[in-house]
């Protein structure tokens, strides 16, 4: 591992003056580079590479913005990170809490964009992720249509997955929010006669809902 870290090192400080920063000195990631370095163990070299992309605004001669960063290039990163490791939660976190928490439309959508296309691939583990990215394009991206494309790859996942009923009903009450009232009306009512919500509380509050929406 710490022929990867001088590995990592070399790369990004390659062709770099001394105490300057510019956001393209993020290099691009080389699956090959990072095969070869890890001696065909892929979880350390991805452990080791988040942690350098975490750091890389920070290191010394280096200070940058999240903002400034070449977001496709972070993306790649990240990308290339969860190919060496499928079962880590760490690279979604980074994109959906860190990078895509950056006051910036476009790069919030290259992460939004990045967090659901790795949700399909694993419904089971990354959906929290993707609730996540889905509250960021819908009261900060204020973008309904895509927020509710998120919604329901949530609703419509595997029913035998672990997804809590709370981020499969997002759906519902992100139509009530576009005013698709009926629509709402019929996937409450049918969610409350799936017998999939077994919580007597978290049943009273639906039927709440239901009945509420109902009279308008």
């Amino acid at each position: 591992m710490l022929l990867l870290v001088l590995v990592l090192k070399l790369v990004s400080s390659a062709g770099r003056a001394p105490w300057t920063a510019t956001a393209e000195q993020l290099p691009e990631p080389s699956a090959m580079l990072l095969n070869m370095v890890g001696g065909g163990d892929p979880l350390p070299v991805a452990r080791v590479t988040t942690l350098w992309l975490q750091a890389f605004d920070s290191q010394p001669g280096l200070s940058l913005a999240y903002h400034q960063l070449d977001y496709q290039t972070v993306v790649a990163w990240l990308e290339q990170i969860l190919r060496l490791d499928p079962r880590s939660q760490y690279p979604l976190l980074l994109a959906s809490r860190i990078y895509g928490e950056v006051n910036d439309p476009d790069r919030q959508r290259l992460m939004a964009a990045l967090v659901y296309r790795q949700y399909l691939d694993d419904p089971g583990r990354r959906w929290r992720w993707l609730a996540h990215s889905l509250t960021v394009v819908r009261h900060q991206l204020k973008d309904l249509p895509l927020a509710l494309e998120y919604a329901q790859a949530l609703t419509n996942a595997d029913p035998a997955l672990p997804i809590p009923s709370w981020a499969r009903q997002m759906e519902i009450f992100l139509r009530e929010d576009m005013g698709e009232h009926e629509a709402a009306v019929v996937m409450l009512g049918g969610l409350l006669e799936s017998g999939v919500v077994q919580d007597p509380a978290e049943q009273r509050f639906l039927l709440q809902r239901l009945e509420a929406l109902q009279t308008k």
